[in-house]
């Protein structure tokens, strides 16, 4: 969420701290677009790049899968960085 959570060294905070506590991270969403809302959604640019440095940061089994949810489709949809993102981190894949 914007202003709130939208910094890989939050995120990778959070992913340590779920796991001292017994849960796993699974998933991290984009926003799904609901009224009044608007100015918690982060662009997939800006999540792609925080998971990208996530990735670099964590271990594979505290790494969450981003993912977003779209109208019509039968199952959340994962997204991956990309490779210029990755590279623009200075992320090597």
């Amino acid at each position: 969420m914007r202003g709130i959570n939208d910094d890989a060294t939050v995120q990778k905070t959070l992913s340590k701290t779920l796991f001292a506590a017994g849960i796993l991270p699974y998933y991290l969403f984009l926003f799904d677009p609901v009224s009044g809302a608007a100015h918690f959604d982060l662009p997939e640019r800006e999540a792609k790049k925080i998971a990208a440095e996530m990735q670099a940061g964590l271990p594979g089994y505290l790494m969450p899968r981003l993912a977003v949810e779209i109208p019509g489709r039968s199952s959340k949809t994962i997204l991956t960085p990309s490779d210029d993102l990755q590279k623009s981190s200075g992320v090597i894949s």
